[in-house]
């Protein structure tokens, strides 16, 4: 097997640590017990070499090889490409797998992550421009609650859309956006609770702290 670098950023502000989204990755590899190294590039002077990797100058990449994958979805299907322990082998639980990566992504991030920047942010919530935000989000769970209400994980067995989902989802959950969606929230719990989640949280909690002294001198 090639050798499996995951790249982020060296330091990050306090707020974000454990959401930066390398973490997604982390989960994965340690979930899958691949072995992988992490690489780190500068948070305030993202140059040249690293908008080759990431375009948009965030975080993270994967290098396998000479292969170099941006986006976390791209990430996460390569990877279970790798261990059938996150992606069946099947066509069926592959087609399954993949198309709940694709919705956590499409249809559950793109009407969370503007609920969440606006809770993060403290925007009043007393506009119509939050009526909006907050009815498609909710709209989007109703329709999630009872698929996870039917089963335990997306696809069958844990699996990378699990990882993806509920990392959404847990953002949801922090800011108490799952109270009227209880078979979400105890997905989440589900997922959360996991040793792999634990050990891949710790370490990029870990890994922004040990820069904090350089960073602030």
């Amino acid at each position: 097997m090639a050798d499996l670098t995951l790249t982020t950023f060296d330091w990050v502000p306090a707020a974000p640590r454990g959401f930066v989204r390398d973490f997604r990755v982390r989960w994965t590899l340690e979930e899958a017990g691949l072995p992988y190294r992490v690489a780190s590039v500068p948070f305030d002077d993202r140059g040249p070499a690293h908008f080759a990797h990431q375009p948009f100058g965030q975080v993270p990449w994967l290098t396998d090889g000479d292969l170099s994958i941006f986006e976390t979805g791209a990430i996460l299907l390569h990877l279970g490409g790798l261990s059938e322990k996150l992606m069946p082998s099947d066509p069926r639980g592959r087609s399954e797998t993949t198309k709940w990566v694709f919705a956590a992504l499409n249809s559950v991030e793109m009407a969370s992550l503007p609920w969440g920047m606006s809770k993060f942010m403290g925007h009043p919530t007393d506009t119509q421009a939050w009526k909006f935000v907050d009815d498609f989000l909710k709209l989007r769970l109703k329709h999630l609650e009872p698929v996870l209400a039917s089963r335990e994980w997306l696809a069958g067995s844990f699996s990378v859309a699990d990882i993806l989902m509920a990392d959404v989802l847990r953002v949801v959950d922090g800011f108490d956006g799952l109270t009227d969606s209880p078979a979400c929230r105890a997905y989440v719990a589900r997922a959360t609770g996991r040793p792999a989640f634990a050990k891949a949280h710790a370490d990029q909690m870990a890994h922004f702290a040990a820069a904090d002294a350089t960073h602030e001198a």
